[in-house]
This record gives structure tokens, sequence and C-alpha cells, in this order.
């Protein structure tokens, strides 16, 4: 989601120093991509995802991940986010392709008013797919859109990577969590996930046993994107300033995991319908 200053990101959160990197609003310069559901929320679509891909559509991102340090969804799930430091130049271009600002105009996206020169996850997302997509593209542009389009989708299933600019997506409603200064996008980022205490391997095992969300038979990004935007106004979803009490926790959780399984079913479908024969099975050259 969303200009920082130099000091702050702009658009899943690092559980210690990169916590406070987070998302800004559309409208201003963005430094750095922010961050959704942290490492261990990515992690978790990219895995859920991959349980669910055709043999081609598997055979395919192995082929295109060869050479990657962990060759599996999971694995570069959070490379978007690590080009700040890794591709300060490809992090800076990609910057805002994190997020989507909707919520001040009740989450009905419209292109020339909240990304214009298409610099937003709905957008994005639509690009890369086309670039995965398209037999002609070298094997490294392929690869590159497969490991963006892993991210995003985990992206704007992250609410508040499609809510209000006003507040720079969460990260200007200040928070304290365990006695700790915070703000929503933080918790949205890493504790909603991670406070339970789960193991990748136990939460990975509990979000599959969940029933298929509904809305996951809906292709349309932009819809993914106003789904997401209508958790944001949802009465509570913003808790009163001060300290964070648990129960706001227990009570979003589940909504939480029900959009890390969407995420991840809905990135399945995609990847399926864009590695499909014969762009599965076409060998390009490097």
């Amino acid at each position: 989601m969303l200009g920082y200053s130099a000091g702050m990101a702009c658009s899943f959160f690092r559980a210690s120093f990169r916590a406070s990197l987070r998302a800004l609003p559309l409208l201003a310069c963005l430094s750095a991509p922010a961050h959704a559901w942290g490492p261990q929320g990515h992690r978790l679509v990219g895995a859920l995802a991959e349980t669910t891909l055709t043999p081609a559509a598997r055979a395919e991102v192995a082929r295109l991940l060869r050479g990657e340090p962990e060759p599996t969804l999971a694995g570069v799930s959070n490379w978007a986010d690590d080009l700040r430091e890794n591709d300060p130049d490809l992090g800076r271009r990609s910057a805002r392709w994190h997020y989507v600002n909707l919520a001040e105009d009740g989450c009905a996206y419209e292109v020339a008013t909240h990304c214009p020169d298409g610099d937003c996850v709905i957008e994005a997302i639509r690009q890369q797919e086309g670039l995965l997509a398209d037999p002609r593209q070298p094997d490294a542009v392929r690869a590159q859109a497969l490991k963006f389009l892993v991210h995003f989708v985990g992206d704007v299933h992250q609410p508040l990577h499609t809510g209000y600019a006003s507040d720079r997506g969460g990260n200007g409603y200040q928070l304290q969590v365990r006695g700790q200064g915070s703000n929503l996008h933080r918790v949205w980022d890493g504790e909603i996930v991670t406070a339970a205490g789960r193991s990748e391997k136990r939460n990975l095992r509990r979000l599959r046993a969940l029933p298929t969300p509904a809305g996951v038979d809906d292709a349309s990004v932009a819809a993914w994107a106003e789904a997401s935007c209508r958790i944001v106004r949802r009465d509570g979803f913003y808790p009163p300033k001060g300290a964070l009490k648990p129960a706001y926790l227990e009570r979003w959780r589940p909504t939480a995991d029900a959009q890390l399984r969407l995420g991840a079913e809905r990135l399945a479908r995609l990847l399926n319908r864009a590695l499909s024969p014969p762009a599965a099975t076409r060998t390009n050259a490097p």
C-alpha cells in the first residue's frame, strides 16, 4: 500500500527492524515497497498455492525457478519486498505495485482515478500475468513475473493494501502492542498471523483444512481488491487507539486466515491459467 520519508517504506513485515517499513499513500512519492502479511504470511500463500497447481504449471514453476536458493513459490514469495535492499532500482520502480487506495471512494476501483499510470497492485498483477503467460518472453522475464505475482496476489488480499490513503494504509494509525509502539498496518502484517505462535507447517495444515472461501471464482483482480477494501470499512476493523486488546486479534484472525486461503486459491488458479500449454511446454531462450 503506500510515499514515505527516507526512513520509512511506502508500500507481507519483517518481525524486527523492518517492521516499521510500511505502505503509504498512492499519490505520494514512494521510496520502497510496503509489506503485507509479513514473511510468514507470504510464504503461506505461496506454499498453499503450490499444492493445487496442475502438473504442467508445477513443472513450469520448477523450471522457471531453477537456480533460486529455495525454488518454490514459498521460497520466492518475499522476493518483491527484498528488492529494496537487493535491487534498489527495481525496488523503486515497483514500489507502487504493492497497493491501491480505494477506501475513500467506497472501494469502487476506477483506473483513471486510482491507477492512471498503471502503477498499482491491480494493474501490476494484470501486467505480470500477461508476461508470465507469454511463451515469446525470455525465461528471465517470465521468472521475474512469476516472483512478482506470488507476492502481489498476497498483497492484494491484505486488506490494508487496498485501504485509505489518508492514514497510509493504516501505517499512520498508531497503537501499542505489548507495550511497544506499533500501528494497524504492522498488526495486520505480523501479529494477526503470528500471534498464535504456530509454526509455518502447523499454519499450512490449518489453512488447508479451511473450506474454500466464497468468491474464489471471481477472476477480476479489481474485484479482489474491492472485496479486500470492504473489509477495511467494516465496523470494528479500526480498534480504539492506545493498547491493542488481544480480543481484536482473536476477532479478526479468522478474516485474515480466510484472506490468506483466498489469496492462495486465486494465485494457484492464476498460475494454472498462465502456465497452461503451450506456454508451459515451450522452452524459451534465457
